[in-house]
């Protein structure tokens, strides 16, 4: 899709308006907004190796723990200012993933998706048992994160590397080569492409972005146990926003992100007691009418709207 230049305004005002919240929005709107930026950066780790690939990953908030728990050990145990400690836990994650991505990739399908759901729960215990490193259920405690502008900050970065990065591999042969494999990874095969490789790759880069996000939350919450690095309930809102936007797309978990966490803090405000099942019903709603997210139905309805214009 061409950037018109109503498209390019729109995304100057927002990015406008995502440097000014910290300086004139309330506590509340900078935590709302520091939270969607954490859920739309791993939307876009999983739409690198999911949305891509259609290997349907359970599997992502493994790499969330993992950079929460760096950056809880760094800071409390070595005294790491915490934005070197995301970024170690960012390169943490990218080396687990590479043997597990040569691993589990060799799977596919639902044997894919439930072998990722096994190494969280790995992890799960490992971090539960561990207690010499990270304390079993009694957690580690951080400093308290203090201004949370530099965080806010430090999240809204992590989601421009995400698009950027997602914008450059869609227009890329790196790109082709994954969307042939989610469209047919045998004929991929036959046609040369390098299937394992390309995938190892995407795997390995998408764990990152999770693995950033859990280490700017584990800050923010000043604190870790199993329980809040490895939370299942985040795994499927990744999931929803991805595929909500449009799954292998560059604009589709910026999207899906942004309109589900406020359609959610919107149901909680106003139905409290209700607000899970009507959040539930919105998304059965949406994606039975609309199965291939908002960034596709968008597109097809731009190039009707061309064709139609161009009949004139």
């Amino acid at each position: 899709m061409m950037a018109t230049p109503r498209m390019r305004a729109l995304a100057a005002a927002a990015i406008l308006l995502a440097i000014a919240v910290p300086f004139v929005g309330s506590d509340y709107l900078i935590g709302l907004l520091f939270t969607t930026f954490l859920f739309v950066g791993m939307a876009y780790g999983w739409n690198l190796i999911s949305g891509y690939t259609a290997y349907v990953s359970f599997g992502q908030i493994s790499f969330f723990g993992i950079g929460a728990y760096a950056v809880a050990i760094l800071v409390s145990k070595l005294s790491w200012a915490w934005p070197f400690a995301v970024l170690a836990g960012a390169g943490a994650a990218a080396l687990i993933a590479a043997p597990l991505g040569w691993a589990m990739l060799r799977l596919r399908g639902p044997y894919f998706a439930l072998g990722m759901l096994g190494f969280v729960q790995v992890l799960y215990m490992l971090a539960s048992s561990w207690s010499s490193l990270t304390k079993g259920g009694e957690g580690i405690y951080l400093p308290p994160a203090g201004n949370l502008r530099p965080l806010y900050y430090a999240a809204a970065l992590m989601v421009a590397a995400a698009i950027a990065v997602t914008w450059a591999i869609d227009r890329s042969a790196f790109g082709l080569r994954l969307r042939s494999i989610g469209e047919d990874e045998i004929a991929a095969e036959a046609m040369g492409v390098h299937t394992t490789r390309s995938k190892l790759a995407a795997f390995v880069l998408a764990s990152t972005l999770p693995a950033m996000a859990g280490g700017l939350y584990a800050f923010r919450l000043s604190y870790v146990d199993p329980s809040s690095a490895f939370p299942a309930s985040y795994e499927v809102q990744v999931i929803l926003m991805a595929i909500f936007g449009g799954a292998g797309t560059v604009w589709g978990p910026l999207l899906g992100g942004v309109v589900l966490s406020a359609v959610a803090e919107a149901l909680w405000a106003r139905f409290a007691e209700l607000h899970l099942l009507l959040f539930g019903l919105f998304i059965v709603v949406v994606l039975r009418y609309m199965p291939e997210g908002f960034v596709p139905l968008l597109r097809r309805r731009a190039a009707a709207a061309a064709i139609r214009k161009d009949a004139r």
